[in-house]
């Protein structure tokens, strides 16, 4: 695979995503307790044995760039590395990445090794398990110049992603990104009754100077929207059909039932799996702490205080805080940077706020609880007026779903 380099698109606003995207990339994320989106991609880069990674970054990039660095030390004898390529100014150009296809043109000055053929362009943001050589395999042999990998997903979960037709070679001959209802079922066909489509998994194999063609002799900014529906009336654009778990981690509902599917006892992603394992930084943390608890169907991570509480079908993160009587359900707790002291805590507020953490009789449900909140006792996140949409102080509900932002502080007896 040495004439391979993947590209991980990691600067996106992530707005659909707020307020988990208000103080970090969409990459940055927490997933399953310990983890963050941008882990997903590169396990399977490097699992796949692509181990010539780019990461595109630009917005709220600090924590993310700050993960990958001290995640991501590669074997020096391997020749492989993990590099950051931050958006900058140059004297060509002082715009910041315009899209995905902006963000790898601007950056093409980079790829220059004469040993690459192939360029392996993926999402940041997205829940799967893919060995990464089979797509390349598919485009070696079907002597392609673009391939998109792609999945059938029903027709009602496609009209944000690109969907596509491929004739019986699996050659692509027409591509729309976000299409509109009518198209959508124009480019449907049926299985096991139920309409679907061929949606983009946003991972595209390129020939090297392919991709330097299209980029330059084009101004489009996304490979969605731009440059692959006009690829494909002028290059062998082909399709890599993928039959396993794949999600888009596109909205805050879409973060929470795939971060909760997790928990079940036939996940569909195996983080167990000694032959695909996920890789993230190594934190050296106690193990977790539990007393008196009751925990069914939930996953806790590393260096957790668990104080007589009851948990069902819940991930716990890093360093979180459960006091006694607490009750957590169908909910994603992403838990604390740190460990804070009692002494710490009464200096820096003056003992007012409440600790980091959770306090006593709690009572949480279908809630994402950002990291560092501080929530006091006798405290209920259980959206009374069942509400779809809110936005309050420190927190938001969206579809349905109660999200409290990182660092927000609520006090003891609040009702949310």
């Amino acid at each position: 695979m040495k004439n391979v380099v993947a590209i991980i698109l990691g600067g996106g606003r992530g707005g659909r995503l707020l307020p988990l995207t208000k103080y970090r990339s969409k990459p940055a994320v927490p997933i399953a307790g310990k983890y963050r989106l941008i882990d997903i991609p590169l396990s399977n880069c490097l699992n796949s044995g692509f181990n010539k990674i780019y990461v595109l970054t630009q917005f709220l990039s600090e924590s993310l760039n700050k993960h990958i660095s001290r995640a991501y030390h590669l074997d020096r004898f391997s020749r492989g590395f993990v590099e950051i390529v931050a958006a900058e100014q140059s004297m060509d150009n002082t715009d910041w990445f315009q899209g995905t296809a902006d963000a790898v043109r601007q950056n093409l000055r980079h790829f220059t090794d004469p040993r690459i053929e192939y360029f392996l362009i993926l999402s940041g943001d997205q829940l799967y398990a893919i060995d990464l050589r089979e797509v390349l395999k598919t485009h070696l042999e079907e002597k392609a110049e673009v391939t998109v990998c792609c999945k059938a997903i029903p027709v009602e979960e496609a009209p944000q992603l690109g969907v596509m037709k491929i004739n019986q070679e699996g050659r692509i001959n027409h591509f729309v990104e976000k299409p509109e209802e009518k198209e959508l079922l124009e480019m449907s066909f049926e299985k096991r009754g139920q309409r679907y489509t061929l949606a983009s998994m946003g991972i595209y194999v390129f020939n090297k100077e392919i991709l330097n063609g299209l980029l330059m002799s084009s101004n489009k900014t996304d490979f969605g929207k731009g440059i692959i529906p006009d690829a494909i009336h002028e290059k062998k654009v082909f399709a890599h059909l993928y039959e396993g778990y794949w999600v888009d981690i596109g909205t805050v509902k879409a973060y929470y039932e795939a971060s909760l599917s997790l928990v079940s006892t036939d996940p569909p992603i195996n983080f167990y799996d000694e032959e695909w394992p996920f890789f993230t930084r190594s934190r050296h943390l106690p193990v977790s702490r539990i007393d008196g608890s009751r925990i069914d169907r939930s996953l806790i991570a590393d260096g957790c205080l668990l104080e007589n509480a009851i948990i069902r079908r819940s991930i716990i993160g890093l360093r979180s805080v459960i006091l006694s009587g607490t009750e957590i359900e169908s909910s994603i707790i992403m838990g604390n940077d740190y460990f804070e002291e009692e002494s710490l805590r009464k200096k820096d507020s003056g003992g007012k706020a409440p600790a980091l953490g959770i306090g006593k009789n709690c009572v949480i449900q279908k809630a994402i609880i950002d990291k560092d909140a501080r929530i006091g006792d006798g405290v209920k996140i259980v959206n009374p007026q069942k509400r779809s949409h809110f936005e309050g102080q420190n927190y938001m509900i969206v579809d349905g779903i109660t999200v409290v932002e990182k660092n927000a502080v609520i006090p003891s007896g609040s009702l949310l």
